[in-house]
């Protein structure tokens, strides 16, 4: 531990990078998560050898798929890939022709129906990957609302798909449910895709009738740089055909197509830390927040129903907002970033799953230096 934690300083030093305390969760901005040891193993034996790429993607797609309950899958570089790809996939429909023009007038039928509320910025847009993929977003309802029978309203002859984003950054309220939109697919015979990028959960959509599902293998999973497209078999193998179009610009390599499946074996055989684990780990913690002057804390859980609980903090101070604190949060030689998402109304969370005690103590000490 001593030795890793010295070569990591040697990194930050060697860049002049800051120190970081990731209270924020798993997010793209900070590197998303930390892969375990047996992860980096499994990396560097794959980055030692030689593969046919082709009959890597199709073997490792189908021993995913077996231990998800699926028909195919396949490893791309990120969840937006995947996005991107998928898209490019159903409107061409395994046409050769279509994955090197993937914009050519020839096809025509290229709307992506999706909920109004699920059209947002998760660090990009999801319309950014959808129409890199070469589809034009259709959205369906209000921003706070969306039924079925809304998103059937924009289902016309140009349309190639549904879509449908599972994430804490769309609206949760008033939205129809992944298997409300698997019932408007299959009565249009159309595709659905949906997103699930930090879902923990890899086998509810799908069997809820989604035709291709994205989960990043970064966040939950923790892997390296990656992410898997589970689904129908025709569809996958549509999915794998964009390494000859789009999906050239975006290819994974060998390494951590490898860690990914070390990551995602782990993850299947390992319990994801529970509720009262959490609770109890974050006692102190709060404990230690409540201590400081103009601030007040309390457990909450993340906002989407993941089984997620983070310390929430309401900053009640006359001579500072939540928004100067959470820049003086990121100051000084260790930045500590948190989630922002409240922050207009005077709350900070932290997610602490990547944070240990030692960090966590740091945290109260740095607040109670800023607030005080």
């Amino acid at each position: 531990m001593k030795e890793r934690r010295n070569n990591l300083d040697n990194i930050h030093k060697k860049f002049k990078l800051k120190q970081v305390i990731n209270a924020s969760g798993k997010m793209t901005i900070l590197g998303v998560s930390k892969v375990s040891d047996q992860v980096a193993q499994a990396q560097k034996l794959a980055g030692q050898a030689f593969f046919e790429m082709n009959d890597l993607t199709e073997k490792t797609g189908y021993y995913i798929a077996d231990l998800v309950g699926a028909e195919n899958a396949t490893v791309v570089s990120s969840a937006s890939a995947g996005i991107a790809q998928s898209v490019a996939a159903l409107i061409g429909q395994g046409d050769k022709y279509h994955a090197v023009h993937p914009f050519t007038d020839r096809i025509q039928k290229r709307e992506i129906v999706l909920p109004k509320g699920h059209n947002v910025n998760y660090g990009t847009g999801v319309q950014v990957m959808v129409e890199l993929g070469g589809g034009r977003v259709v959205e369906a309802g209000w921003a706070n609302q969306c039924s079925a029978q809304q998103v059937e309203m924009e289902i016309t002859d140009k349309t190639a798909a549904l879509l449908y984003i599972k994430s804490h950054h769309t609206v949760q309220k008033s939205m129809l449910t992944v298997a409300q939109m698997a019932e408007v697919a299959q009565k249009h015979n159309l595709p659905l895709i949906v997103d699930a990028a930090a879902e923990e959960d890899l086998t509810t959509y799908y069997q809820a009738g989604a035709d291709l599902v994205i989960y990043s293998g970064a966040k939950a999973l923790e892997a390296p740089s990656s992410a898997m497209v589970i689904g129908k078999d025709k569809y996958v193998k549509w999915v794998q055909l964009q390494g000859q179009g789009i999906g050239r610009s975006m290819k994974i390599g060998k390494d951590n197509i490898i860690g990914f499946v070390t990551a995602l074996e782990h993850y299947l055989a390992t319990e994801s830390e529970s509720e009262s684990s959490q609770k109890a780990r974050l006692a102190p913690f709060i404990s230690g927040l409540n201590e400081i002057s103009g601030i007040t804390a309390h457990i909450v859980q993340d906002s989407a129903g993941r089984l997620i609980f983070r310390a929430s903090i309401k900053v009640e101070s006359d001579s500072m907002n939540a928004l100067e604190v959470i820049d003086k949060l990121k100051e000084g030689d260790t930045a500590v970033y948190t989630r922002e998402y409240q922050a207009n109304n005077g709350i900070i969370e932290f997610d602490i799953r990547a944070v240990d005690e030692v960090e966590m103590q740091r945290i109260v000490d740095k607040l109670k230096a800023i607030m005080e």
